[in-house]
């Protein structure tokens, strides 16, 4: 039996897949012909393929996943990381350990193609591999790696390590990323109608296709962008300099960029190109859609944002059986699964920490990537009013944290560490590690409180929110990213109020936060769950309705098609 090939089955015989002159594998949906080649740094399509770091992977994910449930004419271009993000392991004391494993994954399969690409006027060698649709459930996906033998070290090591430190290997991941997707495109005959970038990361494909076409309309023409970033300050920037001495605009002098991007100084942003460059741009919620254009009117040519909100796929993420409960109206059967997929990843908090959890007890989980403006630490910061919640016999509650700070960023990691060192004094209070797919999905079966407090309006869409719901959990949230768009108070989850944030120092917007959560938590949350049941299950089933229609990804990749697209 022939393993290096994907064969595809018409009438009574198979052939092997040609990745010389590619179609995708299936028949597509007429409503989705156009050809579209997404590009992403990270995709999380499924535990075993650990190439994705948080929220931006988690979306292309679900992204494909939905793609290929639709039938649409898409195919995903990423980066093969050997190393994946990091794995997250613990010192002797329980804080954060940094580690490095070696990736290797038997069930992609190599397309043959090899091509050289230019980075620091050096030629690197570049491999294709692919991940069949049928493997995962999901659009086919490329996936590019310099970690071959024809190359130097210091090239092999541009595929090792997503979003490495050094900024001469992020730039060259970015290289290769654009102009390598791009060049892989051109090498599988693909001929897209659409470049689509999820985040900045590939606009150096932008140069390789003006070199392709000689001119910027036919660029734009081709060319749609996805900003995740709510703040300017956040966006990328390289001195353009070192982007040129590293050969990322392609052959292009500097003065050629600036007058090709409009860019006159010394720093190079990323996302100001995209939106110079691309026909259409969207921001991932409708508050996000409008902090965009805010945050980029004050430039000029840049391209029309409007609005996509994020969502997760649900036949991936939800848990099924919950969901049969609630279309049967059943709340017996609702209770029991409930209770079984607590009890279920509380053995994970137990083997993680020696502690056992009460399914009966109302949970708390806070789990996502570990950043400052999402303030994984908020609800500690009144020590008095933690203790008092956390030592309460009438209302009981454990509390959960996980997630996966930048392994250099050191006051996240601090952040993490010190909650850490507070869970020891507690038995119902817990940190965990190995935030990825599964893990992920656990704890949104664990949570009966899906807590999230982002400073607003610093959270894009934030869709781990999406997720808990498709597991029975409410959200209960500060007003950011997607949730203006879902919650509705006391129906479907719970939301902090909206003040003028930004006529507040941050101490006081986070005190105001702070105040209004436990006023919620103690004054609403608390007694309806021990107090009400059966209107806190409501609740939860309404959020389970809600999220189902609005935030499958299903709905998004149709309005990428038609919105986007066009």
């Amino acid at each position: 039996m022939c393993t290096k090939y994907t064969f595809v089955f018409y009438k009574n015989y198979c052939e092997p897949m040609s990745f010389r002159n590619y179609s995708v594998p299936f028949a597509v949906n007429e409503q989705y012909t156009k050809k579209v080649a997404y590009f992403s740094m990270e995709f999380a399509v499924h535990q075993p393929l650990k190439i994705y770091s948080g929220g931006l992977g988690f979306l292309a994910g679900s992204h494909l996943r939905s793609a290929y449930e639709l039938r649409q004419n898409l195919i995903g271009v990423g980066i093969l990381w050997k190393y994946g993000y990091y794995d997250q392991a613990r010192n002797q004391d329980q804080t954060l350990q940094v580690t490095w494993m070696e990736k290797n994954y038997s069930f992609l399969e190599d397309t043959g193609i090899k091509f050289q690409i230019l980075i620091h006027d050096h030629p690197v060698w570049v491999k294709a591999l692919y991940l069949p649709p049928t493997t995962y459930n999901t659009a086919p996906l490329f996936l590019l790696s310099t970690d071959l033998p024809e190359n130097d070290y210091v090239s092999q090591t541009i595929t090792h390590r997503l979003y490495d430190a050094n900024v001469a290997t992020k730039v060259a991941q970015f290289i290769l990323l654009g102009v390598g997707g791009a060049k892989l495109i051109d090498e599988l005959n693909f001929n897209p109608d659409f470049y689509h970038l999820n985040e900045a990361h590939g606009i150096s494909s932008a140069f390789y296709l003006f070199k392709k076409y000689g001119n910027v309309a036919d660029v734009k023409k081709r060319l749609v962008f996805t900003t995740h970033t709510p703040e300017e300050a956040g966006n990328e920037k390289h001195d353009i300099a070192l982007c040129h001495k590293m050969s990322y605009f392609c052959g292009l002098s500097i003065d050629e960029v600036r007058q090709l991007t409009g860019m006159p100084d010394d720093q190079f942003n990323h996302s100001l190109a995209a939106l110079r460059l691309a026909k259409r741009a969207n921001g991932v919620s409708r508050l996000h859609g409008e902090v965009s254009r805010k945050m980029w009117n004050k430039y000029s040519d840049i391209c029309e944002i409007i609005s996509i909100t994020n969502a997760q796929n649900w036949s991936y993420w939800s848990d099924k059986q919950i969901y049969r409960a609630l279309d049967d109206n059943n709340d017996v059967a609702y209770d029991d699964r409930k209770n079984f997929l607590k009890k279920r990843a509380f053995e994970i908090v137990a083997d993680q920490t020696g502690k056992q959890f009460d399914p009966q007890v109302l949970t708390i989980v806070w789990a996502r990537r570990f950043a400052g403006y999402k303030r994984a630490n908020l609800i500690t910061r009144d020590r008095q009013r933690f203790e008092e919640l956390i030592t309460n016999t009438k209302y009981p509650v454990q509390i959960i944290w996980a997630g996966k700070p930048y392994p250099m960023d050191y006051p996240a990691i601090d952040e993490f560490n010190s909650l850490v060192h507070l869970s020891k004094q507690y038995k119902n209070v817990a940190v965990l590690i190995g935030y990825e797919l599964t893990l992920s999905k656990r704890l949104k079966q664990a949570a009966d409180i899906w807590l999230n407090n982002p400073r607003v309006p610093r959270e894009a869409s934030g869709t781990s929110g999406m997720t808990a719901s498709m597991n029975g959990a409410v959200n209960f949230s500060t007003n950011d990213g997607w949730i203006p768009e879902f919650v509705n108070h006391g129906n479907n989850g719970f939301v902090a109020p909206m003040a003028a944030y930004e006529h507040m120092s941050v101490e006081e917007q986070d005190q105001f936060d702070l105040d209004n959560m436990y006023k919620i938590l103690n004054e609403e949350i608390l007694p309806m769950y021990y107090n009400d049941y059966d209107t806190w299950r409501n609740i939860v089933y309404n959020g389970m309705r809600d999220v189902r229609f609005s935030f499958d990804a299903g709905r998004m990749a149709d309005q990428y098609y038609k919105l986007m697209y066009v």
